[in-house]
């Protein structure tokens, strides 16, 4: 008999709701199951006038059941085929007999709710409910197993324990689906159908688990698709994507049921392979090189060829934690990516990189020695009205003066802070820095920028509003800049901050517009008041017809999208003369003015000074 599951429940309410709490509170006298052809049911289950409750429960997809524990008789509504369909047609008379149906995958059953229950019965029944799975009859192959979700009262004997039960069956197959893709759809990356990168150390921290068990080890892959850039100017982002969402798939199909594929980054992937060493490692490297090199991804702007780049380390021997084990894939996949290197490159400890832990141990002290010592500073580069060539406000950017006099500068330094945990300290230093100037100079109008780590803060918002809390002036002054990696590593958190801003009145700038990996279809989800193209696409527009046409691309999009737009590097009057025929709004550039360091502002109303960050 064909399975019954009604969808849509909400007309049941309050009528049914009200039928199955009084049968749920009465004691229910039913009879034993019947198989389809029986006749009618018996008197025993008919009501002498008006509409028997039983059977409304029927209409709308429930079956009740009573159950002598004691005895283990277990006895149905005789509506029980209409609603199991073919488990119906087993023998079901029995507690025993229906709990063999029951599939281990639900992880309960009744025998349990009932049996293990902490519940009390006070005289009235003591409530349960639990969702478990049916298998279906072996005749019928490998049919799914049917989810039920069992609510009823149990009752006591003389010994406190359950001596009987009555309650509501009912199929929620289709809602325990549902439910399941809601909770599978938080673990998965959208564009490529594997894991996203926020299940990923959990994985790993399993094979470490496993790893001190059995003594195998494992490898960590980090999988890296070479020149997105070009791909995605030459072809179009929506072609990138199905590029990276290809690659996904075909490093999905070519490892073990038992191995992990996750998205790290927006063209990285991270493989975790079991019980697998280093000599096996190379050889699934190579393998792997060879399928994505050996035939091209299919888009719908037609076969794109694509390589890939590989850094591999294995545990635990490498690293017992899976932050330990990312940075040494990173540092190996570092390596594969020179011009002349190997594809593939695993991580090995040597000298030259202990040399190069120790320089960066010795960046990361002065950076906090820097900070200790008031000697983080701002230098502040001019952004001016592309139309007039006046100033329209500036850009803060971070100097670190050592003791010497000397400078680090912020290529050397913030690679190293970030690895070290300090860009934080380094951003709210800018931030603080910043807002003392504005609140000095009425008149004067900035933007920030904020890296990752800031952005993740989920303290930062509420810092920045009590900064700006004691000058209303500042919020309509001040610009955040986002760079796009920030959006595309973690876009919901991402979003969550640009709201916040807005809110504050401060204005919010994504910075190397055209530098990420991936499509601009979410940029119209975020609040951007303003864009800033890469000077790495604008500094040779004047020569390079590529340049030009993506260029001018990010322009269009940026005007469709009412953005306004910064165009950085300008150095030159030939490229400012193209950038203003194409309607950008504003430059950034060594033709309008370097950054330049500007003394710390001394402020006597000490009250008008914006709170610290620190």
């Amino acid at each position: 008999m064909q399975l019954r599951h009604i969808a849509n429940r909400g007309s049941e309410a309050p009528v049914a709701t009200t039928i199955r709490s009084s049968i749920l509170k009465a004691p229910l006298q039913a009879q034993p199951a019947a198989p389809p052809a029986a006749a009618p049911p018996p008197a025993a289950l008919e009501m002498s006038s008006g509409p028997d409750p039983r059977q409304i429960l029927s209409s709308i997809g429930e079956v009740v059941y009573t159950w002598d524990i004691v005895t283990d008789r277990l006895t149905w509504g005789p509506n029980l085929a209409e609603i199991l369909g073919a488990i119906a047609q087993d023998d079901l008379g029995t507690g025993l007999a229906y709990g063999e149906r029951v599939a281990g995958e639900g992880g309960g059953s009744r025998y349990d709710a009932i049996m293990r229950s902490d519940q009390t019965d006070n005289g009235e029944g003591a409530s349960f409910q639990v969702v478990y799975a049916l298998r279906q009859p072996r005749e019928l192959g490998p049919a799914p197993a049917i989810w039920i979700e069992d609510t009823g009262r149990w009752f006591k004997g003389e010994d406190g324990k359950p001596v009987r039960a009555h309650g509501v069956v009912r199929v929620v197959t289709e809602r325990h689906e549902m439910e399941r893709k809601l909770a599978l759809g938080s673990q998965i990356d959208p564009l490529t159908g594997v894991l996203n990168r926020a299940q990923l150390a959990e994985h790993v921290n399993r094979f470490l688990q496993q790893a001190e068990r059995t003594r195998k080890p494992f490898a960590v892959l980090l999988v890296a698709l070479e020149n997105l850039f070009a791909l995605n100017r030459t072809y179009g982002y929506d072609a990138g994507d199905e590029v990276i969402a290809g690659l996904a798939r075909r490093l999905r199909e070519n490892v073990r049921t038992c191995d992990v594929v996750a998205r790290h980054a927006g063209n990285k992937f991270a493989l975790v392979l079991d019980n697998c060493d280093a000599e096996q490692t190379l050889a699934v490297a190579n393998r792997l090189l060879e399928l994505v090199k050996g035939a091209p991804f299919e888009t719908s702007a037609g076969a794109i060829p694509a390589t890939i780049r590989i850094g591999g380390v294995i545990g635990p021997r490498e690293g017992r934690a899976p932050r330990v084990l990312f940075q040494h894939a990173e540092e190996a996949l570092d390596v594969a990516r020179q011009a002349a290197g190997k594809r593939f490159v695993p991580y090995t400890s040597s000298l030259a990189r202990e040399d190069a832990r120790l320089r960066a141990l010795h960046v990361a002290d002065s950076i906090v020695s820097a900070l200790n010592e008031r000697r983080v500073e701002l230098a502040f580069q001019p952004i001016v009205y592309a139309a007039t060539g006046e100033v329209a406000f500036h850009e803060a950017l971070l100097r670190v003066r050592l003791p010497d006099g000397s400078s680090l500068s912020p290529a050397a330094l913030l690679p190293i802070a970030e690895k070290a945990g300090l860009v934080r300290l380094l951003d709210q230093r800018v931030m603080e820095l910043t807002l003392e100037r504005l609140t000095a100079e009425p008149d004067f109008r900035a933007s920030v920028n904020c890296s990752m780590n800031t952005v993740l803060d989920p303290e930062w918002p509420d810092r920045l509003a009590a900064a700006i809390a004691l000058n209303p002036s500042i919020p309509d002054r001040l610009i955040v800049e986002i760079t796009e990696t920030c959006m595309i590593e973690d876009f919901e958190t991402t979003k969550n901050l640009i709201a916040a801003c807005k809110q504050l009145g401060v204005k919010v700038a994504m910075d190397d517009f055209g530098a990420g990996h991936t499509s601009f279809r979410n940029l119209r989800d975020l609040a951007f008041d303003i864009v800033k193209i890469d000077g790495a696409f604008i500094q040779n527009i004047a020569t390079s017809a590529d340049d030009r046409f993506f260029v001018r691309t990010l322009i269009d999009l940026a005007r469709h999208l009412s953005l306004k737009v910064v165009a950085e590097w300008v150095e030159d009057e030939a490229t400012a003369r193209i950038l203003r025929d194409w309607g950008v709004e504003f430059f950034q550039g060594a033709l309008y003015g370097r950054a330049e360091s500007h003394p710390r502002p001394q402020i006597e109303d000490k009250r008008q000074l914006a709170g610290a960050f620190i």
